[in-house]
């Protein structure tokens, strides 16, 4: 560090001149400003070598880097003084002092930016460890209403083929909201996944739950029709027939009462 070489001038100029006891005391505190940044270079290594440790390890070599720099402050402004009245004694030893008072000066600005680099760090190790405790209540999703959880179903029936994974959200449907409007549609519906899957005979006994239980819902009328050509679909004309009959004498006004006259004509 040029210090030292200041300090061997000044040994130099003491062999011409008589060295005052101001100069004497600047001399130690020159020297013990060396030490002491020493200290600090040590110390703020130690925070760059730990800085993936602990947050309050690195919190607390933080502060300890800091209230040295801030002792080192004072203390520099103390010297700097001191060394102005000098200079007007000796503007050689002025000159010398000026580079002195440079080096420094950069070598605490250096550790002060280096102290802003920790403390940032630390501020980004904090919200680290805070996000993965914020990130399960971001990854909840909320949970579908009735009506989004029958038209998913509806659409996994009749739009994509996939009659089981329709059937088992209708079923959760039945379970969770057996006062709902829509209650009765998922019954008849899940007789329409068997119906697609070709399963007639469990599509004809839901399908006789839905007349059974709810015989003047909207649903009853379609549900009668797929159940007659369920019958029909097993080989079974005569419960096709008997069904159809019952369709239109059950349900005369209804649109599938219309289908099951057409169906009744063809056979005769």
């Amino acid at each position: 560090m040029r210090v030292i070489l200041v300090l061997a001038s000044l040994l130099l100029l003491a062999g011409c001149l008589p060295p005052t006891q101001e100069q004497l005391r600047t001399e130690k505190d020159l020297a013990e400003m060396k030490r002491r940044l020493a200290q600090l270079e040590v110390r703020n290594a130690e925070a760059a070598q730990s800085e993936t440790a602990g947050g309050d390890a690195l919190q607390r070599q933080l502060a300890e880097v800091t209230a040295g720099l801030d002792n080192l402050r004072v203390e520099f402004q103390s010297v700097y003084g001191r060394m102005d009245d000098l200079a007007k004694n000796n503007q050689a030893l002025a000159d010398e002092l000026q580079v002195v008072k440079e080096d420094i000066g950069l070598q605490l600005t250096s550790l002060e930016n280096r102290v802003g680099e920790l403390d940032t760090r630390l501020g980004e190790q904090a919200a680290a460890v805070k996000a993965p405790q914020e990130q399960p209540q971001q990854q909840v999703k909320a949970e579908p209403t009735a009506e989004e959880l029958y038209e998913q179903a509806l659409d996994l029936i009749r739009n994509q083929n996939r009659f089981a994974d329709g059937r088992k959200l209708l079923e959760q449907f039945i379970a969770k909201y057996p006062k709902h409007d829509l209650y009765v549609n998922a019954y008849y519906w899940i007789g329409e996944s068997y119906y697609g899957e070709k399963d007639y005979e469990l599509a004809i006994l839901q399908f006789q739950d839905v007349i059974s239980k709810y015989p003047h819902h909207p649903k009853a009328p379609a549900a009668m029709l797929k159940q007659a050509l369920a019958f029909n679909a097993l080989g079974d004309a005569q419960n096709a027939k008997t069904t159809m009959q019952k369709l239109v004498e059950d349900y005369p006004d209804s649109a599938q009462a219309d289908s099951a006259k057409k169906f009744l004509a063809k056979g005769q």
